[in-house]
């Protein structure tokens, strides 16, 4: 712990102001730190008449915390997010908090931060064409997260309203990139497939995509719903968070049948205990795990306290994630 921080108190809500590199560190970081993933702690998910609450704790190195989060599927027609709730960082050995975070935003940020670490690794290294389903928050969060990780040159957006798919596509150009609204029919010419959607039913046909192409599917977290088919989950080779998580949450694999063994976690994937092939589609399922949320939001709180002691290398309130 450190000195005086169980005696500080609650901060202000917590502005997160780190980029998708930073977060995507952040997470890598704790992974070669030695983040043993299967043993996590599970979410606890609550039906209510809105929608869903979840319940998201985690603890790492000198840092604990947990997310409250809402899933609410009307509120976007109601002009409000779909993702609400609040993340409470606590000191590791004293579980004394430190500051609020807006969940939201913290969601917003490390899921395409987890899904950039994985397709850095998953993509080619000439990856120039990306397709993304959906034009929500988070489709534009994965433009740009993967944008950063990526060669990227193209992105074609599909989804179901035009003015959404518009409005992706002009964020996408006003990057630098070439953007046009397109069909599902793009996954033939993508180089990375992003699938960040509410869909219960597959998106596209799985026999479209190159033998060369990385997708991630990162919509859902439920056993009965999915992104994409099993015709493409029969050819690709399967990544997931974590193994455990998968076999309670990962509806596109489950529904599937994909088998257990077939799956490869995130932590062998950026350590280097995996052999990432790319003779056939490379598939990463994420459903979202606590751990992600901590690691991006210690990172800030230590981000926060090196810029509050005016010095890049850290003072006596920072302290590493790991």
């Amino acid at each position: 712990m450190n000195e005086g921080a169980a005696n500080e108190g609650l901060e202000p809500t917590l502005e997160l102001t780190l980029d998708h590199l930073a977060a995507v560190e952040a997470l890598e970081r704790a992974l070669l730190d030695g983040l043993d993933v299967e043993h996590c702690p599970q979410r606890s998910a609550v039906p209510v008449p809105a929608g869903e609450l979840l319940l998201m704790p985690a603890a790492i190195g000198g840092f604990a915390g947990v997310k409250v989060a809402g899933v609410a599927p009307a509120n976007p027609a109601a002009g409000l997010p779909r993702i609400t709730g609040s993340y409470l960082l606590l000191d590791g050995p004293t579980l004394q908090p430190l500051a609020l975070l807006d969940g939201a935003a913290l969601t917003a940020l490390r899921t395409p931060a987890v899904t950039a670490l994985a397709l850095r690794a998953l993509a080619g290294p000439d990856a120039a064409h990306l397709v993304v389903f959906g034009a929500g928050p988070q489709a534009f969060g994965h433009v740009a997260a993967v944008r950063a990780v990526l060669p990227l040159e193209r992105v074609t957006v599909v989804a179901r309203r035009p003015g959404p798919a518009a409005e992706l596509a002009r964020f996408a150009a006003s990057s630098g990139l070439d953007a046009a609204v397109g069909g599902p029919e793009a996954v033939a010419k993508a180089d990375v497939v992003v699938c960040c959607t509410t869909a219960r039913t597959p998106l596209f046909d799985g026999r479209l995509v190159p033998d060369g192409a990385a997708v991630a599917a990162v919509g859902s977290h439920e056993p009965d719903a999915r992104e994409v088919d099993a015709e493409l989950v029969g050819r690709a080779q399967l990544f997931v968070e974590a193994r455990a998580v998968a076999r309670r949450e990962a509806g596109d694999l489950l529904m599937a049948g994909a088998a257990e063994e077939r799956q490869i976690n995130l932590s062998e994937l950026v350590t280097g205990g995996a052999v990432v092939r790319h003779d056939r589609p490379r598939l990463f399922k994420s459903v979202g795990m606590a751990w992600q949320d901590l690691a991006v939001a210690a990172a800030q709180y230590d981000a926060r306290h090196r810029s509050r002691s005016g010095s890049g290398t850290g003072s006596g309130r920072s302290r590493s994630a790991t």
